[in-house]
Parts: structure tokens; sequence; C-alpha cells
């Protein structure tokens, strides 16, 4: 049976050699998967618990890398998987990058910020709006690769044809709206990642920008 990895993307927080971080995060998570995924049971269970251990196993390879290299200790970073398989895209999930599910004329958040603001606002401690400019907006409850052990969280959700899934760093998030990100997307799918970085980067760019956008043809 077919499947297809849509796309690979971290962004670094900012500890020590988050770049490092990011890299050897993608590289380890994508071989654990093409290295188990042909002899995976292809139910939803069994394919979940494989992106879940390719996170783990990711997690454990950065975090001993960090304590290896003096200059590395600390270092970490936020990971995001999409694997498509039969109309569904199963994700794994760490950190405050966030993927998008666009379905005709509506756009769904499918991932929940693992940080310090957005438990606040699952508490009621603050309003979305207020979470939107507060201090501590990218302070981290989770990443990968900071600590031994992580639970990351995995889902599956459905991927139907002219769907479109919108993959993103806090660079971006944080700097241009969800509905400006309908917007653009919509507009012209094709340059649409281009004119999002370029307009992050119009309001101030204070982050690194990633963003990737994948159609269901």
């Amino acid at each position: 049976m077919k499947y297809k990895f849509l796309c690979w993307q971290t962004a670094w927080v900012g500890y020590n050699g988050g770049e490092i971080a990011s890299k050897l995060a993608i590289k380890t998570a994508k071989s654990y998967i093409l290295n188990n995924f042909k002899q995976t049971p292809k139910d939803r269970d069994s394919i979940l618990q494989l992106l879940g251990s390719s996170m783990e196993y990711a997690n454990m390879v950065v975090y001993e890398k960090s304590k290896e290299i003096k200059e590395l200790d600390g270092m970490g970073t936020t990971l995001e998987i999409c694997l498509v398989h039969n109309n569904k895209v199963y994700i794994g999930h760490i950190g405050d990058s966030r993927i998008y599910r666009i379905r005709k004329q509506f756009t769904r958040k499918l991932t929940q910020d693992h940080s310090y603001v957005q438990k606040l606002v699952k508490d009621g401690t603050i309003t979305q709006e207020e979470a939107t400019h507060h201090p501590q907006k990218n302070m981290l409850m989770k990443a990968l690769g900071c600590n031994a052990f992580i639970e990351p969280d995995v889902m599956v959700k459905g991927f139907l044809k002219e769907d479109i899934l919108v993959m993103m760093s806090d660079g971006l998030s944080n700097m241009v709206t969800q509905e400006e990100i309908y917007e653009k997307v919509k507009k012209d799918i094709k340059w649409s990642t281009k004119e999002l970085v370029d307009l992050a980067n119009e309001r101030g760019g204070f982050d690194n920008i990633t963003v990737v956008v994948i159609k269901n043809i």
C-alpha cells in the first residue's frame, strides 16, 4: 500500500546548538520511519505508534549528542511530522510549530502549542487574544532533545482531495494571522509560501520563518 511523507519541518528553539538539533532530529526520525514502515501493520494505532517511536528515538539521539559536546548542552528543537496514507494524515508534534488544514472555506489548527501561554489559555487564566501579545508567548513546555524522555502528540486526521496542509514555525504564526494564511494559500498556492515569509519579514521577522504548503490533488 502506498504512503507518502509530506514533509519534515522543524524550527529550532532558543537553545545552544538549536540548528544542529533540528537537522539531527529530521534525519533520525525520517530514517526510523523509512526503516520500519514496511513491516508496521497499517492500522491506525500501529502507524501512530511508529510516529511516536520515531520522535522518541530522535529525542534520545539529540539528547545524547548534547551530553557529548559541552557547547551543545541544552540544545533542543520543535518537530512536526506528516505521513499521508490512504486519505489520512498521521501527525507527530512537539513544540510550538503548527499544522493547519484548509478544507474548502474552513481553516483548522490541528496541533496545540506546547507553550506556557497555551497552558494559561487552556486553564482559562487568559484569553486567546491576550495570548497573542503575552510577553512569555515563546516559553515552551515541551521540546525535543532537552530532556531524556518526551511525550509527543500523535494524531490522525482526514486528508481528502483538495485539502491543504500548512506547516509552519512560530516565526510565521507569531507574525501572520490564520485568516491571512488562508487568504494567501487560497489566492495562489504556488507562491503562497514566499508571500507568507515576505509578509512575516515585513512585520519584523524576529525569528526563523519556515512554511510548507501541500495540497491533496
